[in-house]
């Protein structure tokens, strides 16, 4: 992979690893922060805002390619990729790799419509580009489920599953993607198993050594449909590997 490569969103869950991995490749690493951050990891660090433009020109200045993983879960995200992709072609950028969600054109979740537009930007950009959508990853399950162990009762979404799948997997995916030329919509990538929420919450109880009750949730509406319907999985895209046993094992140990 020749040349720059900027990479937004840079200390989040998947940022770190993209960054990761392309220091390893031996890649020219730039990455974007909102602070002034110390070096030595073999990353340039750059200070700039997605929403505000503020730094971006400068963060882009030479870089070939743009590994996009910022996201504030908010409708500036929108705001942010316009913001990004103007940029990115003022600064001759060849190639910018979006990441997303596998069902963002199915569930209609606030923030999968605001990722959908996201993507609409992208492919309207005119800069070189490449959409790679992925399921829910371990962490972000994992989330769900800490806040959820807290309450007295363990709400559990009926007739919802998910396909977990590990973060570093996914990145490894991204970085090769950004070492091709661009493709438009690349395969999606989901966890090797689909769940259900019930069977996933059971597993996470016990790997944490907590007892609750569980508690039905049945969710109203086109969310709830989209979900019971399996919109938010990619079965014949089920090339993870990392279970999410495996996710727990790290977290919780061997309890």
């Amino acid at each position: 992979m020749a040349g720059t490569v900027l990479v937004t969103g840079a200390t989040g869950t998947l940022g770190r690893e993209v960054v990761r991995l392309l220091v390893a490749r031996g890649v020219a690493v730039r990455g974007l922060s909102r602070r002034v951050r110390a070096g030595g990891d073999g990353v340039e660090w750059v200070v700039g805002d997605l929403v505000s433009g503020a730094g971006m020109a400068q963060a882009l200045a030479g870089a070939e390619v743009v590994v996009d993983c910022a996201t504030t879960q908010k409708k500036e995200d929108v705001a942010g990729v316009r913001t990004l992709v103007a940029r990115a072609g003022e600064a001759g950028v060849r190639h910018l790799v979006y990441v997303s969600i596998v069902g963002i054109d199915r569930v209609p979740i606030a923030y999968y419509r605001t990722k959908l537009a996201c993507e609409r930007v992208v492919r309207e950009s005119g800069v070189g580009w490449t959409v790679l959508r992925a399921t829910q990853f371990h962490d972000l399950v994992l989330k769900f489920f800490d806040a959820s162990v807290r309450l007295p009762v363990f709400p559990v979404v009926s007739g919802a599953a998910f396909q977990p799948v590990d973060v570093r997997e996914v990145a490894e995916a991204v970085v090769d993607l950004a070492g091709r030329e661009p493709a438009g919509f690349a395969p999606e990538v989901g966890g090797p198993q689909v769940r259900s929420y019930r069977e996933l919450a059971g597993t996470y109880l016990r790997a944490a050594g907590k007892r609750r009750v569980r508690l039905p949730l049945r969710l109203p509406g086109a969310v709830g449909r989209g979900l019971r319907e399996g919109g938010n999985l990619t079965p014949d895209r089920a090339v993870g590997r990392g279970t999410f046993e495996e996710a727990l094992e790290r977290r919780f140990g061997g309890r």
